[in-house]
């Protein structure tokens, strides 16, 4: 279900759910126009610095960062779900385009750039893929708790791509612990010009993010220092500028290289993908409930797609949409995506008009702007409240931030999504099961683990399976079964199973029950199924379930059963309950249960 959906508006369908558009402009206020126009500005007065810093994160030319944000935002206007969404080049996307691309290229800058456009058109696939096989919840599949590892961790290695440039000497290394003992050793070699230069630069900016938030600081920083360049001797300081950009706009042109020319490019751009999809949904689904709207998962592959494959055509690299970037945008008042066509623009003019003036713009200039824009990639509050409320999950997500620091972000995001992976597995196949007791004064059942004033029923043993009964996990199910009817303290005659918790059952999880039935009918005990639902009633009914354990149906429910059982030991009982000491006969006990 899209979040629309969920948001409780009908979801559109046909053309209209193929081109937002046709839906937003219904509503579009003629009085929204100016805030529209007046945002996109604002947008390009903010993107236009972060894009000239985030290609040279890239390793590519200044003005490809540029093309990204011209043509991306115009693209995804067209096929977004989100109002707010800003689509452009990250942080994390251009140093993962850096890292990887240097082992293709060979030092050729004309097939860097290339190789660069063909990543952007093999996501752009990626993404129309996924959109026509409806796999939007693969969001899921990617936790927060890894995301917040792998954002930290990504920060740390993107600042030691740029603290070189800050201290004005050459840097090296391919990874970070590489980078930091490389950076130590040329400490001696700082040019103290170019360090100070790049210090006030980066006080400005920090002053401005807290005194001005929401304003384009770094634009105004780029303008005085592109001043102090052109009209002071501080050019004669040894600062390196950007130099002279290209004037015009991008002509559009497919990528020069194919896929089969090149290796390793599918696995970067899924990598990059996965980045993306995550990144820019998370951004468009806080801003929409800020505002109160609706973000269509599946849509936003679309968008996506068609964002990086006019990019890919223009000469640029992969884009997303980015929650600092949409947060700008939000706050200088866009209502609706024209906001991106007015920021688009107003690059376009930029880059026909004014690309000269960028001449002069040093790049520790651009290397502080990187730095304070991945500052905000480490949130020191939110690894603090993982580190309370679970260990475990804190642990998950160091494994994330160490393996970015340590194998770079390639291996980081694919270990991400390992790990994510894994924890589901785990997850599921070793569920939780749970022992129920009465709540006193009440018909109703809960854990007794967690609330120990719980009333225990004499002779009968209620338990809850909280997942699936599946083929991966049944052995770890049955063993914890057996592991309860062991720890009673009292002779126990029946044991219910509420399967109220256990949304699916597989042959392998009615087998296991019937097996189960079979081992405790020697021992003395009965076994009763409760609460199954529809989809497990048919497995089990198929499994002949319902022959050894009666009534399988939407009436046999716990409190029908613990009901029964009541009026059946009203009268004389057929064999005396016993207690479970000892496995039955033909099983393995604890360790190697039934089935």
């Amino acid at each position: 279900m899209t979040d629309e959906a969920s948001a409780g508006k009908p979801p559109a369908a046909g053309w209209r759910a193929l081109f937002p558009p046709l839906r937003w402009l219904q509503g579009y206020s003629p009085r929204w126009l100016l805030k529209d126009a007046v945002a996109g500005v604002t947008l390009a007065a903010y993107g236009i610095p972060v894009s000239l810093a985030y290609a040279t994160l890239a390793g590519l030319p200044p003005q490809h960062g540029v093309y990204c944000y011209l043509l991306g935002g115009l693209a995804y206007a067209l096929f977004g779900s989100s109002r707010q969404l800003a689509v452009g080049p990250t942080s994390a996307i251009s140093l993962l385009v850096a890292t990887s691309v240097a082992g293709m290229a060979h030092g050729d800058a004309s097939r860097w750039a290339a190789i660069a456009a063909l990543t952007a058109l093999v996501l752009a696939a990626f993404s129309v893929l996924a959109w026509l096989l409806r796999l939007s919840s693969l969001i899921a599949f990617i936790s927060e708790t890894i995301l917040l590892g792998f954002k930290a961790g990504a920060a740390l290695v993107i600042a030691m791509t740029q603290l070189p440039k800050l201290f004005g000497v050459p840097g090296g290394g391919e990874h970070f612990v590489s980078r930091v003992g490389t950076l130590a050793g040329q400490l001696g070699d700082t040019q103290l010009p170019v360090l100070g230069f790049g210090l006030v630069a980066l006080v400005l900016l920090l002053l401005g993010e807290k005194l001005l938030p929401g304003r384009p600081v770094a634009l105004a920083v780029v303008v005085l220092s592109i001043v102090a360049v052109s009209l002071t001797s501080a050019g004669e300081l040894g600062l390196a500028t950007v130099g002279e950009l290209p004037r015009g706009l991008p002509h559009l042109s497919w990528p020069e290289l194919r896929v089969r020319e090149v290796d390793g490019v599918v696995p970067l751009a899924a990598a990059c993908f996965l980045l993306a999809y995550i990144e820019g949904v998370s951004a468009a689904r806080a801003l929409a409930q800020r505002h109160g709207q609706a973000v269509d998962a599946r849509q936003e592959l679309l968008g996506l797609g068609a964002a990086n494959l006019i990019v890919a055509l223009g000469q640029g690299y992969p884009v997303a949409g980015g929650l600092s970037q949409s947060s700008v945008n939000d706050k200088a008042g866009a209502k609706s995506p024209l906001a991106l066509v007015s920021c688009s623009a107003t690059i376009a003019l930029v880059l026909l008009y004014m690309s000269d003036w960028l001449a002069n713009l040093p790049t520790v200039v651009l290397a502080a702007i990187v730095l304070v824009a991945v500052k905000g990639l480490i949130n020191v509050g939110d690894l603090r409240h993982l580190w309370r409320v679970s260990r475990f999950e804190f642990g998950v997500s160091m494994v994330a931030f160490l393996g970015v620091l340590l194998e770079g972000i390639l291996r980081g995001v694919i270990l991400a999504a390992v790990v994510s992976l894994l924890l589901l597995v785990r997850r599921a196949a070793r569920p939780h099961v749970a022992v129920l007791g009465r709540i006193p004064g009440t018909h109703r059942f809960s854990d007794r683990a967690r609330h120990p004033e719980n009333q225990e029923l004499p002779g009968v043993l209620i338990v809850r399976v909280e997942s699936g009964l599946l083929y991966f996990n049944v052995d770890h199910v049955t063993e914890r079964l057996w592991e309860h009817l062991r720890a009673a303290d009292r002779p126990l005659r029946l044991l219910v199973i509420d399967l109220s918790a256990t949304l699916n059952v597989d042959v392998a999880g009615a087998r296991m029950l019937a097996r189960l039935h079979d081992d405790l009918a020697e021992t003395g005990i009965r076994l009763r199924l409760a609460d199954a639902h529809a989809g497990a009633r048919d497995i089990l009914r198929l499994e002949g379930l319902e022959q050894r354990v009666g009534g399988i149906h939407r009436r046999t429910t716990l409190e029908a059963v613990i009901e029964e059982e009541a009026c059946a030991t009203s009268e004389p009982a057929g064999a005396p309950a016993r207690a479970v000491g000892t496995a039955p006969p033909g099983t393995a006990g604890p360790q190697g249960a039934p089935g």
